[in-house]
């Protein structure tokens, strides 16, 4: 699922920067608790939301259209 993919990358970036989920929350400007359901794919975060925390990640959100044959 998208919601898990997303999570699971978030999460690994902020375990190689050595970022707390609450640091990190408040440095993109999310609730701890929305971080940690983002990270366990349990919501599905806004596009927005996740932008935020790319930012201080030092990652890039990218979005693309799928054609359909």
């Amino acid at each position: 699922m998208l919601e898990q993919d997303i999570g699971k990358s978030l999460r690994q970036r902020r375990k190689v920067l050595k970022i707390t989920q609450p640091h990190l929350a408040e440095l993109a400007g999310v609730s701890t608790n929305m971080l940690y359901k983002i990270e366990r794919g349990q919501v599905n975060p806004t596009v927005g939301i996740v932008q935020k925390i790319a930012d201080v990640l030092g990652m890039e959100v990218i979005i693309r259209v799928k054609l359909q044959n």
